[in-house]
């Protein structure tokens, strides 16, 4: 028999499984109030609907022995938008959705092999809005979820914002197979790649600017009008940047603006984000979202409300950055019911039972106590912390 978990799976302690469920309500408290009403997506989906259309590959992608082309979900977001162009296509729009639960992520193993991660994620989805109003209303949602978070200084939290319709900007004077070649070398920061390519002076000077076009938002847009001009993407994100700036400044987050930011996955078709902290030796993505408009229509939405944006934080990453572990929630008062040889087990559990009638968190100690003092030796290594000493 193994002792030992699967490469990439951990067993959590029941302080970490506090501090997750701890993250969770503080969450899913915010997104209540915002109006998201909560859905449980399956763990199990077929493989067509994990992988997206293509927008996520096949090897990112657990799969499960059965007859069916099945798999284990590698985030949440396919699932819940094919929920919502199915079984909840007859509520009204915009639709708003949030959920937690686990997700699995399949890499290679540093020592050969499969190595599968799981993870818990929480998260909201929004559909039916195809303008800028889900953006604004999304990453307003996000900034006040990260408040609730209560990050510490030392995170260094930053907002890291792209446009696929920027990346669109860059690579429309090339032609295929060049552009791809191209995309690739600037999401990668792979300026030699860029050299080695047959590129015009001009069109390589251009690149590796943009290699190193990535800080502040209105420096950013200022050098991207300078390059093509006045844009409709452009004026969005000055519009978003304005209404962003001031939040993120009461909550000390860094925003900045990457004209080559592009996610692991190709799911998103519009605005792209993350949200990095500063982990013990490296910097931790916490949170990460974007639009998803081609999703939400290859799940059978019209063209004309197939609009879908949504976000979700790694619960996991958040509670393993440093110092949050003493950053504990509140303790609840716990009563350890303690008994002697002239009391009686029953007796013991009758008042347990009267603690928990109060909302009180009590637990019964089931062996007798010689003493008070043998009690309170017992109360020390329970758990609790404070004793109902039961005499008769």
């Amino acid at each position: 028999m193994a002792l030992q978990p699967a490469t990439g799976a951990r067993d959590l302690n029941p302080k970490q499984v506090q501090q997750n469920q701890h993250l969770r309500e503080q969450l899913a408290t915010v997104y209540r109030h915002w109006g998201y009403d909560e859905v449980s997506p399956p763990q199990v989906e077929r493989l067509d609907t994990l992988m997206a259309g293509g927008a996520i590959a096949s090897h990112d992608v657990v799969r499960l022995v059965a007859d069916d082309p099945l798999g284990l979900r590698p985030e949440m977001t396919a699932s819940i938008a094919r929920a919502a162009c199915t079984r909840l296509k007859d509520r009204p729009r915009p639709l708003r959705l949030c959920a937690c639960g686990t997700i699995f992520e399949s890499r290679a193993a540093e020592e050969g092999g499969l190595c599968i991660e799981e993870k818990l994620h929480s998260g909201v989805e929004l559909f039916g809005v195809k303008d800028l109003a889900a953006e604004l209303e999304l990453l307003t949602l996000l900034i006040e979820a990260m408040s609730a978070l209560s990050l510490l200084e030392e995170h260094q939290p930053q907002l890291l914002i792209g446009h696929t319709a920027l990346m669109e900007l860059v690579l429309a004077p090339f032609e295929q197979p060049k552009r791809d070649d191209i995309r690739n070398c600037l999401i990668q920061y792979d300026r030699l790649g860029l050299e080695a390519m047959d590129l015009e002076a001009t069109d390589l000077a251009r690149l590796v600017m943009l290699l190193d076009c990535r800080g502040t938002p209105a420096t950013i847009l200022d050098r991207l009008a300078e390059s093509f001009g006045s844009q409709p993407v452009l004026h969005e994100l000055k519009r978003l940047f304005v209404h962003l700036s001031p939040l993120a400044q009461q909550q000390s987050l860094t925003l900045q603006l990457d004209p080559t930011f592009h996610p692991h996955h190709e799911l998103y078709d519009g605005l792209v984000f993350q949200l990095v902290c500063q982990g013990v030796s490296a910097p931790v993505v916490i949170a990460r979202g974007g639009r998803y408009d081609g999703l939400v229509e290859r799940c059978g939405e019209s063209e004309a409300n197939a609009g879908g944006v949504g976000f979700s934080f790694c619960l996991d990453d958040i509670r393993d950055l440093p110092g949050s572990s003493s950053e504990n929630p509140k303790l609840e008062s716990t009563v350890l019911i303690c008994w002697s040889d002239h009391s009686s087990l029953e007796k013991a559990l009758l008042k347990q039972t009267s603690w928990h009638a109060q909302g009180q968190v009590a637990q019964c100690d089931l062996k007798p106590c010689s003493n008070r003092e043998e009690a309170e030796q017992r109360l020390k290594t329970s758990g609790c912390n404070t004793i109902d000493w039961l005499s008769d």
